[in-house]
């Protein structure tokens, strides 16, 4: 099984990639990770335009086969421990999983309707590029909680 963590945009500020980095490093002793980045639509920033450029993008990058859950602040909220619980189930699943983030724009209608599962980080909005370093550190924090190690307190 392969988890794909497709996202919009990266992270030109410099605060954010070292700590998706070292999280995803740490990942790959546990799982088959890829983060795949797809462009920002930066010509239409801030209209309805860039959701869709953006959209069009992700959806270029899913598998057919994938089980796609979106982050978004509307989905389903729960704390790590049911986070690691759900990926025990996809794990055991065997089928490939593409975790989306989508931009500042938020996701087109589109992604939504190829979406299997909606969760939320946080009921607070996040910018994408932060969620993307939340995400990465939930799912290492999963795997920590699933192989009983003392990372989870």
């Amino acid at each position: 099984m392969r988890i794909r963590v497709v996202v919009v945009g990266k992270d030109r500020s410099g605060l954010f990639a070292p700590a998706a980095e070292e999280y995803a490093k740490r990942l790959e002793r546990y799982l088959k990770l890829e983060v795949v980045e797809v462009p920002e639509a930066r010509k239409h920033a801030g209209t309805p335009r860039a959701k869709d450029e953006e959209g069009e993008a992700l959806l270029a990058r899913l598998r057919d086969a994938e089980r796609v859950v979106l982050l978004d602040e509307r989905g389903a909220e729960e704390p790590s421990a049911a986070f690691a619980r759900r990926v025990a189930r996809w794990l055991e699943q065997g089928r490939d999983l593409a975790l989306v983030v989508g931009g500042s724009d938020g996701l087109s209608e589109a992604v939504r309707a190829r979406g299997d599962e909606v969760l939320a980080l946080s009921r607070m909005t996040l910018p994408h590029r932060l969620a993307r370093v939340v995400l990465l550190e939930q799912l290492y924090r999963a795997m920590t909680i699933l192989r009983g190690e003392p990372y989870h307190k």
